[in-house]
């Protein structure tokens, strides 16, 4: 494929971001808004799943900043972890507001009282949502094919260019044949679209503060590469785990031949271990110590 992307969409990730964020918030508001106009929980809901949009953009935006920022002697692995804190705020908002869309919906179905839907107001609000979305898809669909980070927003846009469409038709629904429990079941649909990606990010939030090893990363197919080096006669101490999504970081005690370390061999051992995780498993940070074959530590451990 060659894609130049020209105009904006040619444009640095972090501005495209930025544009996405501005017409995603913009719109949410502009729902909400709708949805205190027309009395619609669809709109209210479809609000609430924009917001979920715009919280992946946030978070998008600040893995971007932050993985600029050097580190310190106080935050010696830097600030990426802020990603992980926002994306854990995100994660239990969204499912208090979705538990909350969800409960209110079913009152409105159970008892449906004389509620009353507008319509036209609730489809024009729709509308503009779509066209919102698929313009922010438009603008990060270049990027997305070259960034993981902005391919994880460009998913979440397009899942609430669905809600909006849901919203058209319960809307739609409405106008036609006047039946209101159309608003509601829209807002039962997008808060069951909801809840699995929070709960998805919250399982991913815990994954990384519980240290442990990132998705689709083997530790045992790690260790055979590492003991398919040149020299190397064992691995021990073994520790993989991740500062945010898509920065793994890892550790070993590597056991290497006596002979293999003469004439600066640790050093052409070194670099071939970490060329190999940086090239096989996408880790760019990684450290290891070399320990000669003779040498026993009493704790050592798989």
């Amino acid at each position: 494929m060659h894609d130049h992307a020209p105009g904006v969409r040619g444009s640095d990730n972090r501005r495209l971001l930025a544009l996405s964020l501005g017409i995603t918030s913009t719109v949410m508001i502009v729902q909400i808004v709708g949805a205190v106009v027309s009395g619609s929980l669809a709109l209210l809901a479809d609000a609430v799943h924009m917001f979920t949009d715009a919280a992946a953009l946030v978070i998008a935006l600040i893995a971007s900043a932050v993985a600029a920022r050097p580190a310190n002697d106080r935050r010696t692995f830097g600030y990426q972890r802020a990603e992980v804190f926002g994306a854990l705020a995100n994660g239990v908002i969204l499912i208090v507001l979705s538990v909350w869309v969800a409960v209110e919906a079913i009152l409105r179905l159970v008892h449906p009282g004389e509620l009353e839907v507008a319509g036209g107001a609730m489809l024009i609000v729709a509308v503009i949502g779509l066209c919102a979305n698929a313009v922010a898809m438009w603008l990060l669909s270049a990027a997305q094919r070259r960034s993981i980070n902005v391919r994880g927003a460009y998913l979440e846009v397009m899942g609430d260019l669905i809600g909006s469409a849901a919203v058209i038709v319960a809307a739609i629904v409405i106008l036609v044949t006047g039946w209101m429990p159309a608003d509601a079941i829209a807002s039962l649909l997008i808060a069951a679209m909801i809840v699995p990606r929070a709960v998805g990010l919250l399982r991913e939030v815990a994954s990384v503060l519980s240290e442990g090893a990132p998705k689709g990363m083997h530790v045992q197919e790690i260790r055979a590469h590492i003991l398919s080096t040149a020299g190397v006669r064992d691995v021990h101490d073994v520790h993989v785990w991740q500062l945010t999504r898509g920065a793994p970081v890892f550790s070993a005690h590597v056991v290497v031949d006596e002979n293999a370390l003469r004439d600066g061999g640790a050093g052409r051992i070194l670099t071939q271990l970490q060329g190999c995780l940086a090239q096989h498993f996408d880790v760019e940070h990684s450290t290891f110590q070399i320990e000669p074959s003779g040498h026993v530590e009493n704790d050592a451990h798989v």
